[in-house]
């Protein structure tokens, strides 16, 4: 049985790495949620994030509102350059 892959999932969802390692860490642990806590955090960071950016390029009129994988590490280092100076 051949994995099934979709192709524009990381076009789709900026935080499918994250969403992956949650997976992964419920797989490793026989699906013991509380094992598996910072990885979830972590992925809820990721989309309340790219929830946010999304939202705002909607309101600017940016399209695409979910911008282009290769946009997205510049996006990141500028918010973190905004936030932490």
């Amino acid at each position: 049985m051949s994995k099934l892959v979709n192709k524009d999932a990381a076009r789709l969802n900026p935080c499918l790495k994250e969403q992956e390692q949650s997976y992964a860490c419920l797989n490793k642990n026989n699906f013991v949620q509380e094992k598996c806590e910072k990885y979830f955090d972590n992925y809820n960071i990721c989309k309340k994030f790219w929830g946010k950016v999304y939202q705002d390029r909607k309101a600017r009129g940016i399209t695409p509102y979910l911008p282009d994988i290769e946009e997205r590490a510049k996006i990141k280092e500028d918010y973190k350059k905004f936030v932490f100076g």
